[in-house]
C-alpha cells in the first residue's frame, strides 16, 4: 500500500496527523494508496515556508519567471505519457482524455509566458507640472487554490501557472482523491527552476480547507467544486478579508434548433453528455431539441449512438469512450437519481442500470443513459448528476429553449446548434449564461481568454485564466511624483491646479 505525502518546501513530507484517506482505482474498485490528511500545524508549516522564499521569487525579474515557465512547458510535453497515466489510475479516465486535462493546463502555462507583457502598468507623464504618474502591478504574497478531482492536473495548472508568474507563492490543496499528479507538477516546477518553497502542494479535507480559509498570511483563495461549497469558501474567506474566486456546479443546456445538422448535434451531444463519465462541470447534461419533430429526430439519432459507447478501464486502448467515475458513493449517487427521474415520470429510453464489465465487476462503472421528455421540476432536472446521464427536455419553441437556459439557477455553459445566425446571435447576446457555444457543445475558451460562469456557478467578479488572472494575482499601486525644477519656497497647502 503506496503513502502518499505533502510537498513542502521542496521536498516529500509525511503527514503527521495520522490522519489519511482511501485512494481507489476506480476501475477496479482496489484501494491503491493512502492519502495523508493535514492538520493545521502541517499547514502553518507550508504557509511559513512560501512566506519565506516569496519575497525573492517577486523579486526576481518577470523575464526570468517567465522561462521558468518555458522550462515547465518542456518538461510537460517530455512526460505527458507518465503524467497521464498516473491521472488515469487514480481518476479513470481514458489515456487520451487525461493527456486532454494535461494539455489545457500546459496551453495555460504558455500563456503564463507572456507575463512581462501582462505585467506591465501604466504611466502619464506631466499630469501637472513636474507630476508623473504611474501604476504598477505587484504580487499579492502567498496565495492558495483548492482543486476539485475530476481535472488534477489541468485545474491547478489553471491557479499556479499565473499565480507564480505573478511573482506569488502558492499552496495547492488538491483532491484527495486523485491527488499524485499535482505533487508530479510540483517537481517539475522545481526541475524547471522555482525555488523550492514557492510552490507547495497539502493534501487534506475541510480541516486544510479552513485552515487556508482563516489564515491571515494567505491573500487570496482559488476554488472550483460544488456550489455549496463554493458558496461556504467565498463567504468565509471574503470575511477573512481574502481575495477569493470560486467555481461552483452547472447544468448546461445544448439548444438544438429544427434547422440544425442532426448528426452534428447527435455527434456533439455524445462527446460532450458522456465524454469523461460526464464527470465534467461543461458537460452538457441537458439537450433541448425545439419541437417535437426535432426531439423525435435527434432521439433516433442519438440512441444507435449511445447503444455504441465503449466503456471500460484506461487500460483497455484508446477506442474507451469513457471509464468509470471516480467512487463508489459517485456511482450510488448516479444511480439513486437515475432511480429518482424514472419514479418522477421521465422515460427512459436508454438504461444501463445493469451494465456489468466483466473483469472489473468491482469497478465504480456507470452505463450511459437517456431520458426524455424529462420536466424542469424532476431532480434529474434540477440537480448536477456529474455522471453519464443525459436528460431530454422538449420545448416547444425558441423562446422556450432560452427561458429554460436562464431561469436555471446555473450559469455556466450552454450551447446552441442551428444554421441560422439571427437566432445564434439573438441567443449568445441574451443567454444569461458565462460560456457560450454556437455549434460548440462545451465552448471552454482558449486560454487567453478567461473561464467562468454566471449566477450559481460562480462567485468573485474575475475570471480562471487569460488577462483576469493576472488581476487576480495581483494589486495595482499607483505612484504620483514629482520632481521639482526649481527651488522650493514653502509648503503647500492645497491641490495645485492642472495647468
Amino acid at each position: 500500500m503506496q503513502e502518499l505525502t505533502h510537498y513542502i518546501n521542496g521536498q516529500h513530507v509525511k503527514g503527521t496527523s495520522g490522519r489519511f484517506s482511501d485512494v481507489f482505482n476506480p476501475a477496479t474498485g482496489e484501494v491503491q494508496a493512502k492519502c495523508p490528511l493535514a492538520s493545521v500545524e502541517e499547514m502553518d508549516q507550508a504557509v511559513a515556508a512560501a512566506m519565506a522564499a516569496q519575497p525573492a521569487w517577486a523579486a526576481t525579474n518577470p523575464q526570468r519567471r517567465a522561462r521558468v515557465m518555458m522550462e515547465f512547458v518542456r518538461l510537460l510535453n517530455r512526460d505527458m505519457d507518465k503524467l497521464a497515466e498516473a491521472l488515469s489510475r487514480e481518476h479513470g479516465k481514458t489515456f487520451p482524455d487525461a493527456k486532454g486535462d494535461i494539455q489545457r493546463g500546459l496551453e495555460v502555462v504558455e500563456y503564463c509566458v507572456g507575463a512581462p507583457h501582462l505585467l506591465k502598468g501604466e504611466f502619464t507623464d506631466s499630469a501637472g507640472p513636474g507630476i508623473d504618474i504611474y501604476s504598477m502591478r505587484q504580487p499579492l504574497g502567498v496565495t492558495a487554490g483548492i482543486t476539485p478531482f475530476n481535472f488534477p492536473a489541468m485545474i491547478p495548472m489553471w491557479m499556479f501557472a499565473p499565480a507564480l508568474a505573478c511573482g506569488n507563492a502558492f499552496i495547492l490543496k488538491p483532491s484527495e482523491r486523485d491527488p499524485s499528479v499535482p505533487l508530479m507538477l510540483a517537481e517539475l516546477m522545481e526541475e524547471a527552476g522555482l525555488p523550492k518553497g514557492v510552490l507547495q502542494v497539502v493534501n487534506g479535507d475541510k480541516v486544510a480547507v479552513d485552515a487556508i480559509l482563516d489564515h491571515e498570511v494567505i491573500q487570496s483563495i482559488g476554488f472550483v467544486g460544488s456550489t455549496p461549497i463554493a458558496q461556504y469558501i467565498y463567504g468565509r474567506g471574503c470575511s477573512n478579508g481574502k481575495r477569493v474566486q470560486c467555481f461552483g456546479g452547472a447544468k448546461n443546456h445544448m439548444i438544438i434548433m429544427p434547422d440544425a445538422d442532426m448528426d452534428q448535434a447527435a455527434d456533439a451531444l455524445i462527446g460532450a453528455g458522456y465524454g469523461a463519465a460526464g464527470e465534467r462541470c461543461m458537460a452538457i447534461s441537458v439537450a433541448v431539441p425545439v419541437g417535437d419533430e426535432t426531439a423525435d429526430r435527434l432521439i433516433e439519432k442519438l440512441v444507435p449512438r449511445i447503444e455504441k459507447l465503449k466503456v471500460g478501464p484506461y487500460t483497455a486502448g484508446n477506442d474507451v469512450d469513457y471509464g468509470p467515475v471516480v467512487t463508489g458513493e459517485a456511482k450510488k449517487r448516479i444511480l439513486g437519481l437515475i432511480e429518482t427521474g424514472i419514479a418522477q415520470g421521465a422515460e427512459l429510453v436508454v438504461d444501463g442500470r445493469d451494465f456489468k464489465l466483466q473483469g472489473y465487476e468491482d469497478g465504480f462503472f456507470v452505463g450511459p443513459h437517456l431520458f426524455d421528455r424529462v420536466t424542469p421540476d424532476m431532480d434529474i432536472y434540477t440537480q448536477e448528476i456529474f455522471g453519464p446521464v443525459l436528460s431530454t427536455v422538449r420545448a416547444g419553441s425558441y423562446e422556450e429553449a432560452l427561458k429554460l437556459a436562464m431561469d436555471h439557477e446555473y450559469g455556466n455553459g450552454t450551447a446552441i446548434f442551428t444554421r441560422d445566425g439571427d437566432a445564434a446571435r439573438d441567443f449568445a447576446a441574451r443567454v444569461n449564461v458565462g460560456m457560450v457555444g454556437i455549434n460548440v457543445p462545451i465552448p471552454v475558451p482558449l486560454a487567453y481568454h478567461t473561464f467562468g460562469g454566471w449566477k450559481k456557478s460562480g462567485f468573485g467578479d474575475l475570471n480562471q485564466h487569460g488577462p483576469d488572472s493576472f488581476k487576480f494575482y495581483t494589486r495595482t499601486k499607483t505612484v504620483t511624483s514629482r520632481w521639482p525644477s526649481g527651488i522650493k519656497e514653502g509648503g503647500e497647502f492645497n491641490f495645485k491646479a492642472m495647468d
